[in-house]
């Protein structure tokens, strides 16, 4: 049989419910990173949504090889790590995410297992399945994968977005995402058939500085320097962010600004004032932040780290699509 072929995740719009609720499915948005599965010859490799092999850095999910039936196949999921909770935290899977050390990566398996949370499937065998509508698609993934102990395919609601969204909140999820029944799977694609819609608001921002804290926190970062891409790819100062760090965060941004040091600021529109006391960087980093409106100037009001995401690309991080 031919080698499977290579697809792009498709991506979600930032909206509300969409309506007739009729036509759509919702799924609930899950807080973790994107990754197609492709199980092939006994074997699973996992690719991020920039297109990177993060496989090894998920032993755990080898064992969904075997659980196709024997299929070739390209799945799509997020893979999540759960807090004390049993809710899916973006700040668990920090540390997972970053980590390449076999040794390290062993022990993080053990204290910080991970699921591969999956919703569609885009190839079986020698078969696209992109062509067909959602809900094909959906039945196929549910007959396709046996559940395990580290993936599963979640519930989804058929029964309107209110439904869904209020469970959300109940469960203290990120929100939904609702899908049109009959569209297709657009590779690549950000498409208006699929809507998230979120309970809190948050934003992928690209790293471009830094300014030393006070206190305890004096030889390490007090707050991030930050910015967005507008309409012509410039990078727009979006402001400062100087909560939310954890020590492990502060240590890992520590090691991983170091080495891009640079003498002047890579934004655009950001005053003089805004810059004093800045330490620059290539802006090549893209982490996440929540927060809770833009203001006129373009800024985030009240934004808290949340993380790193070395699955997103900087030039692809603009306002109102994180």
């Amino acid at each position: 049989m031919a080698a499977l072929p290579a697809y792009a995740p498709m991506m979600a719009q930032l909206g509300r419910l969409p309506e007739p609720e009729g036509d759509y499915a919702h799924e609930m948005k899950w807080d973790g990173v994107r990754a197609l599965g492709y199980v092939e010859d006994g074997t699973l490799r996992l690719i991020s949504r920039n297109g990177r092999d993060i496989t090894a850095a998920y032993p755990e999910l080898a064992g969904l090889a075997d659980a196709t039936g024997g299929h070739a196949a390209v799945l799509d999921g997020e893979i999540v790590a759960f807090d004390e909770q049993g809710r899916p935290s973006f700040e668990a899977l920090q540390p997972r995410m970053h980590q390449r050390n076999p040794l390290k990566i062993r022990q993080l398996v053990v204290t910080t297992p991970v699921t591969y949370l999956l919703f569609d499937v885009l190839h079986v065998d020698a078969t696209a399945a992109i062509t067909m509508p959602y809900t094909e698609r959906r039945r196929r993934l549910e007959d396709l994968v046996r559940a395990g102990r580290h993936w599963a395919v979640p519930p989804h609601y058929t029964d309107g977005g209110e439904h869904a969204l209020a469970d959300s909140r109940r469960l203290g999820l990120e929100g939904v995402v609702a899908k049109r029944l009959a569209s297709p799977y657009r590779p690549g694609r950000r498409s208006p058939d699929w809507v998230k819609v979120k309970n809190v608001r948050t934003q992928e921002v690209v790293v471009g500085g830094w300014r030393a804290g006070e206190g305890r926190r004096a030889n390490t970062v007090g707050s991030l320097l930050v910015g967005v891409n507008d309409d012509g790819g410039r990078l727009r100062y979006a402001g400062s962010v100087g909560t939310g760090f954890t020590d492990e965060a502060l240590r890992r941004l520590g090691e991983r600004l170091a080495p891009l040091r640079r003498d002047t600021p890579p934004f655009e529109g950001i005053t003089r004032e805004e810059a004093r006391g800045g330490r620059w960087v290539d802006p090549v980093l893209v982490g996440e932040v929540q927060f809770a409106e833009w203001t006129g100037e373009g800024r985030l009001r009240h934004p808290s780290w949340r993380g790193l995401r070395d699955d997103k690309d900087p030039g692809e991080v603009v306002r109102g699509e994180g």
